[in-house]
């Protein structure tokens, strides 16, 4: 089948967006048959739609809600044809009668053109595979926006270099550092440079054990901070994504192990990225490797500790897309772009995660991430 039905809004869903190239906020329908694309879209859109957008014809909703409405023999005054009644129009003229929809698609949707008599086939991600492989122009999209990254994690790293240590936490021209005044900093720096960052994580000790916990209240000297950052780029719409633990003051010697057991498993994971690769055994390679380090992976006291998520993920118009680095089979692509990412989670330590995103290649990769990895800043 290659008939591809897709009803959304390209500002939150990425397939649109990758396959029509038309950003907007609201709902619209986007149909591809037998290698033709075509946009079903509102007067307020219509002739930005033929400006911007990449498809094949850009068709006016109003023109086939009118045809909907001569085919049903309506009278102009009466109710407005449905969507489904619109879509089943360039549908009918296009002779489908069978279509593939992703997983998201509405089910409003999907229940009026099942009673319609057409024939609906669900797609898990990847919708479009070739959103994987990745041109140089995404790659390029994709390092602009890592750019913008380091230099935003460093002006923080220099705050953090700046600052003192006054009972224990953190401080600078007097006032306490927060997860939340880094943040706000960190967001406002990215905006200057042209991209959007939500719910970056600025987590300290404990609070760095729950990987997604993105971190409150003042800042501890002495203990791990781990810095996950991952916007998105106004203008490209790509992510980039990067991981960096750090310690502001010294780090005791059971963190500097741990530190330096996932720098080991992140470098090893890296140098087994390449073309053809199962992805799979990357991960399970890491896990032994911390095991063999005395890492051991499990439920304490009800709480999981060591390693327990996956080494890595895509990256482009989602922060999280194909391919996985995980327990899950996958052979790597020429093309593709993942992280690698270990981490490794005690509360009594606290939480390491250091995460670079590479490209694969056809005999290893190209590290798309170039800032430094340290355990302490003075």
């Amino acid at each position: 089948m290659n008939n591809f039905l897709i009803i959304a809004a390209s500002e939150s869903n990425a397939n649109l967006y990758y396959a029509s190239g038309f950003l907007a906020p609201d709902s619209f329908i986007y149909l591809k048959s037998n290698g033709k694309s075509f946009l079903l879209m509102s007067d307020l859109e219509v002739d930005r739609a033929r400006l911007q957008s990449k498809v094949d014809h850009v068709l006016s909703y109003s023109d086939y809600e009118e045809k909907a409405k001569q085919l049903a023999g309506v009278a102009p005054q009466k109710e407005r044809p449905t969507a489904t009644d619109v879509i089943s129009v360039l549908l009918k003229e296009r002779a489908i009668s069978e279509l593939m929809v992703p997983a998201n698609f509405p089910l409003e949707s999907g229940d009026a053109l099942r009673a319609l008599g057409y024939k609906l086939t669900i797609k898990r991600e990847p919708f479009f595979e070739e959103r994987a492989i990745k041109t140089t122009v995404e790659v390029a999209a994709i390092r602009k926006t890592q750019i913008a990254v380091e230099e935003a994690v460093d002006d923080l790293f220099d705050l953090l270099r700046a600052a003192e240590i006054k009972d224990g936490f953190i401080c600078h021209e007097g006032q306490s550092l927060t997860s939340e005044s880094l943040r706000q900093r960190l967001h406002l720096n990215l905006m200057g440079k042209g991209c959007l960052a939500e719910h970056s994580i600025i987590a300290c000790g404990a609070d760095a054990c729950d990987p997604h916990q993105i971190g409150k209240g003042p800042l501890r000297a002495n203990e791990a901070i781990v810095f996950d950052i991952f916007p998105r780029s106004i203008e490209t719409r790509y992510f980039a994504d990067m991981s960096r633990t750090v310690v502001k003051g010294v780090a005791s010697d059971r963190l500097k192990k741990m530190y330096d057991t996932v720098l080991e498993g992140q470098e090893f994971g890296i140098s087994r990225v390449k073309a053809g690769v199962n992805s799979k055994m990357i991960h399970e390679e890491i896990v032994a490797l911390f095991e063999v380090n005395g890492y051991k992976t499990g439920r304490v006291d009800g709480r999981m500790q060591g390693f327990f998520h996956g080494t890595g993920h895509g990256v482009g118009l989602d922060i999280h897309e194909s391919p996985g680095i995980s327990l899950r089979e996958c052979i790597l692509k020429k093309g593709e772009v993942v992280t690698v990412e270990p981490g490794l989670y005690y509360p009594d330590i606290g939480g390491v995660r250091i995460e670079d995103m590479v490209l694969v290649e056809e005999n290893g990769c190209t590290n798309l991430t170039t800032y430094p990895k340290f355990l302490e800043i003075a």
